[in-house]
């Protein structure tokens, strides 16, 4: 008997199946709201892969009663996109979703713009690349942009249980879960890597009791990986063991993976905001101008495209994978944020605070302020930090020549205050 694979046979058809995106889809989620008024407006899906954003699209269409069409972004074209709203011309407000929708260019997203704005279709774009790079500036004004969280273990851990007990096929064995730490690791929480993983385990198990550990999972996936890999998954894949390469400093193994992704087709603008992301991230202030090396390389490759794009490519990746790293920037805005988290809306002390009227001066805006260019090295020890968090450290310098040389900067003005 033929069957499809998991991830689709336990695909949710209303809301109230959908596991994860309570935001979204709880009693008061924003996209349950929108239903339940009947005016569904063009909305943009953005989350990483497997999080559930054609489920939705397929829910909204069926629960809206409209005529639903689809296209892929990665083989569609501008014929495609008006030989839909051709058809769609009579009944109004029908649904064309289209995945990857930041794989279109800037003139095949204009061909949809008409049709949105006369409300011949509706558009539901799904995308897991940050939409305001992304879609053009006309079209996602008009659209509500939705963002998906991944899903969290307990999520995963429901669905796996709800497909035990629900589909017909798993039904046929007796499944357990005794470890599922790999299978969550090796499918990087993507839903329906989740399933179709799971699936051949379950498969690869020739008794009716199946018993997951993370030894199972491991050997049916290094034996069958590439049969549930499909879909273009390698693309996720790929561009992490670059990313990884390049922040291990091997410059070979950043250079082969650029290679698969170039070869593949992979987005030019794709990889190189990956590299500018890394450049901030993994490398910061450890080597300042790598940031600037890679908003260089974002900036060429768009004016150039390929085939010749591949060498500025090439020429960053190699150049980032032999920077100095430090992830101490990235890390000092999360622990900020943790701090705001945790902390709330603290009071900024008054010395520092702006004091345009009368007023504020009067309540003692701004009194006490020591400007720093008034001090002995154009610097001053007054506390900037509101009271209660006064002295916390959120910034510690990376091991590199570079921040060494700030570590010395700051201990020489601030003494001991830092720990620097």
């Amino acid at each position: 008997m033929f069957y499809l694979p998991l991830a689709e046979r336990m695909r949710p058809t209303t809301l109230n199946d959908v596991v994860g995106q309570q935001h979204l889809v709880g009693e008061s989620g924003l996209l349950r709201i929108v239903l339940k008024s009947g005016l569904i407006p063009s909305m943009i899906f953005w989350g990483p892969p497997g999080v559930g954003k054609t489920t939705l699209a397929n829910i909204i269409a069926n629960e809206a009663k409209k005529p639903f069409y689809m296209l892929s972004a990665i083989n569609a074209g501008v014929k495609d996109i008006r030989d839909i709203i051709e058809k769609a011309k009579g009944s109004p407000r029908s649904i064309l979703f289209i995945d990857e929708i930041h794989r279109f260019n800037k003139s095949q997203q204009d061909a949809l713009l008409a049709a949105v704005e006369k409300g011949i279709i509706t558009l539901i774009g799904a995308t897991t690349e940050n939409p305001s790079f992304e879609v053009n500036s006309a079209l996602l004004s008009r659209s509500q942009v939705y963002v998906l969280k991944a899903l969290e273990q307990n999520d995963l851990r429901k669905l796996l249980q709800k497909a035990i007990e629900k589909d017909e096929k798993l039904k046929e064995k007796k499944i357990s879960i005794k470890e599922d730490t790999a299978l969550f690791q090796l499918s990087g929480g993507d839903a329906r890597k989740v399933l179709n993983l799971f699936e051949l385990v379950v498969d690869h198990v020739q008794s009716n009791e199946v018993i997951l550990t993370d030894a199972l999972c491991m050997q049916v996936a290094q034996t069958k990986v590439a049969l549930y890999d499909k879909g273009g998954e390698q693309h996720y894949d790929i561009i992490s063991a670059f990313i990884k390469s390049i922040r291990g400093s091997d410059p070979n193994a950043a250079v082969y993976y650029l290679a698969r992704m170039i070869e593949g087709g992979e987005d030019v603008k794709f990889i190189a905001r990956r590299m500018l992301i890394l450049a901030a991230e993994d490398i910061g202030n450890a080597n300042p101008t790598a940031l600037v090396m890679a908003n260089t390389t974002f900036q060429a490759v768009q004016a150039i495209g390929y085939p010749e794009a591949r060498i500025i490519l090439s020429q960053c990746a190699v150049y980032l994978a032999g920077s100095p790293k430090s992830n101490a920037s990235y890390m000092a805005i999360e622990t900020a944020l943790s701090k705001v988290t945790e902390t709330g809306d603290l009071p900024v002390p008054l010395a520092i605070r702006n004091a345009p009227t009368k007023l504020m001066k009067n309540l003692g805006y701004g009194e006490g302020y020591q400007y720093a260019h008034h001090g002995a090295n154009n610097f001053s020890t007054m506390e900037f930090l509101p009271e209660q968090i006064a002295g916390t450290v959120f910034y510690q310098p990376g091991n590199n020549a570079r921040e060494e040389e700030m570590r010395k900067y700051w201990r020489a003005l601030w003494k001991t205050k830092y720990g620097y």
